[in-house]
Formats: C-alpha cells, sequence, structure tokens
C-alpha cells in the first residue's frame, strides 16, 4: 500500500512549467519571467508610480503603486500578489496588469514579500496580510478593495480571504478576489523539491492552508467575489486544488464563488495575459469593478 506521492510523477505534478504545450519547461519559465517584467516596464511607463512604499519595518515590506491619471471619484485597487513557488520572484515583475487597468481608472498595487530561504510561510502570509491593512489605512477613498494572485500568490490571496482581522486595526473589506492557478492545500507539496527552502513541517502546512480555513473565510469574506480560475493546461493537481478548493467553498453557504477553466492556457500565460485589455480574465475583473 504505498502512497503514490513519494513517486517522481508526484514531483512532476508540481512542475507547471512541464505541462505547458507551448514551449519546453526551461523555455517557458524563461519567457514568462520576459512577458512580466515586459509587461511591469510598460505599466511603469503609463502609470504615475509610487515605488518601494514601506508597508512594515522589514527591507522587504514594500510595494508598489501603479496609480491611473484620473480625475473620477470611482477608484478601485486591485492588490496583486505574485507567484513563484514562495521562493523566486518578486514585485519588480509584478506591475503588468496594470497595462489595460489604468486606462479604466484603477489603481494597482504590487505587493513584496520574504520569498523563502529569507521569509518562511508564517513571515509571507503576516507579510501580505498586513500590506492589506497598509494598503486600506493609505487609500481610504477608493471605491472598492480586490485581490488578485497567481500560484503561490493565489494561495497567498485565499489566506487573505481568510484571516481573522481582529488581531488588526482595520477590518478590509476586499470587494472582490481572483485565484489563479493557485495551491489551497499544502500538506501534497511537503514531499516535494518546493518544500526544500521552506521547511514547513506539517503543522505550518495545515495552519496555512485555506483548505483547512475555510469557516473564517466565511466569517471575514462573505461580501468578497471570489474567481477561482484555472488554467486548461494546468497539471492535473493544479486542477484538483482549483477545483476541490473551489466545491470548498461553493458547498459554504452564504458564499459567492465562481469557477473559470481558462480555455488555451498554460500554468504561465494565464496570467501573463492579463496585460491585454480583451483577455477574459481583464474583462471578467472589470466587470465585476463594473468599468467595463
Amino acid at each position: 500500500n504505498v502512497d503514490y506521492k513519494y513517486f517522481s510523477s508526484h514531483h512532476l505534478q508540481f512542475s507547471p512549467s512541464q505541462w505547458s504545450h507551448r514551449m519546453s519547461g526551461d523555455d517557458v519559465i524563461k519567457s514568462h519571467v520576459t512577458a512580466l517584467k515586459e509587461g511591469t516596464q510598460l505599466a511603469r511607463g503609463l502609470a504615475q508610480t509610487l515605488l518601494n512604499v514601506p508597508y512594515g519595518e522589514g527591507e522587504g515590506e514594500k510595494l508598489d503603486v501603479y496609480v491611473p491619471t484620473t480625475t473620477s471619484l470611482d477608484v478601485p485597487l486591485v492588490i496583486y500578489l505574485h507567484g513563484g513557488y514562495w521562493q523566486f520572484l518578486s514585485k519588480e515583475e509584478s506591475g503588468f496588469m496594470a497595462v489595460p487597468l489604468v486606462h479604466k481608472g484603477v489603481v494597482v498595487v504590487a505587493v513584496g514579500y520574504d520569498i523563502a530561504p529569507k521569509g518562511n510561510m508564517d513571515v509571507m502570509v503576516s507579510q501580505v496580510q498586513r500590506s492589506v491593512v497598509s494598503v486600506v489605512q493609505q487609500y481610504s477613498h477608493i471605491s472598492g478593495l480586490y485581490l488578485c494572485g497567481h500560484s503561490a500568490g493565489a494561495h497567498l490571496a485565499a489566506m487573505i480571504l481568510s484571516t481573522d482581522w481582529s488581531q488588526y486595526s482595520v477590518n478590509p473589506q476586499i470587494k472582490g478576489a481572483f485565484l489563479v492557478s493557485g495551491i489551497y492545500d499544502l500538506l501534497p507539496i511537503l514531499s516535494t523539491y518546493v518544500n526544500e527552502p521552506l521547511k514547513m513541517t506539517e503543522e505550518v502546512a495545515l495552519r496555512n492552508s485555506p483548505s483547512q480555513l475555510v469557516p473564517q473565510l466565511k466569517l471575514s469574506s462573505s461580501n468578497c467575489d471570489i474567481v477561482v480560475a484555472m488554467a486548461q493546461n494546468d497539471s492535473p493537481e493544479f486542477r484538483k486544488q482549483s477545483e476541490d478548493y473551489y466545491k470548498a467553498l461553493e458547498s459554504t453557504e452564504g458564499l459567492k464563488v465562481t469557477l473559470e477553466d481558462v480555455p488555451n492556457t498554460d500554468h504561465f500565460n494565464i496570467i501573463e495575459q492579463l496585460v491585454d485589455g480583451d483577455y477574459h480574465l481583464t474583462q471578467l475583473l472589470l466587470k465585476m469593478m463594473g468599468k467595463s
């Protein structure tokens, strides 16, 4: 009765680049980083930017704000949490979605956090929670607060939705959240290469798994429109993570959640395409914000 998860097929399930139909695994990752960097450079040329705004004391606790040149009073704000398996990427590649959104009068905030090995899972979750508190305090005049996270960032966004805010000075009212190709149950990654720099124990993985925190999400985020999005060519395990989390939310009374299975995408271009105003998920987000 051998546990399948210790075999290499399991390792493959958590290597998203191996499931892309567009190019080889190494190339898809290189191309991903290039696309995010180029999109972010473009956004920095289009928006007014406030870069490296501190949200905490730590060196890594900084965020970038992409401000539209708008006179409108109806200004929604989207916080973007980057992916990279909690150990790669940074806010420096995370402004790309501002490209179509600044034209529509939407503020985008790209949050930095201490990726492993510098940060551990508890630290990262605490950091992104505090980044939201800071944004709410600084931008109290916005018309609505939205979250978008990709991969590990979708996990962190789901943890934000599952926060008990009583320990903080504010209670953020998050109107909508896009959870894109995320991981919501951390237990299956404990035995994979992903956990090497994270060094999570089972206890740490459990307390940081959104799948375990649905009752708290219901208490904190019942007014939030939640979109769980997955790529057609995500690995079966990644797709299962999205499907299972969606089912857990969907079967909880009083939550608003939809599942989006995005055709002709893989784990990487499902988020890269948010640089495009005509892309399905960009359109959904604009519609949710009343900006389409």
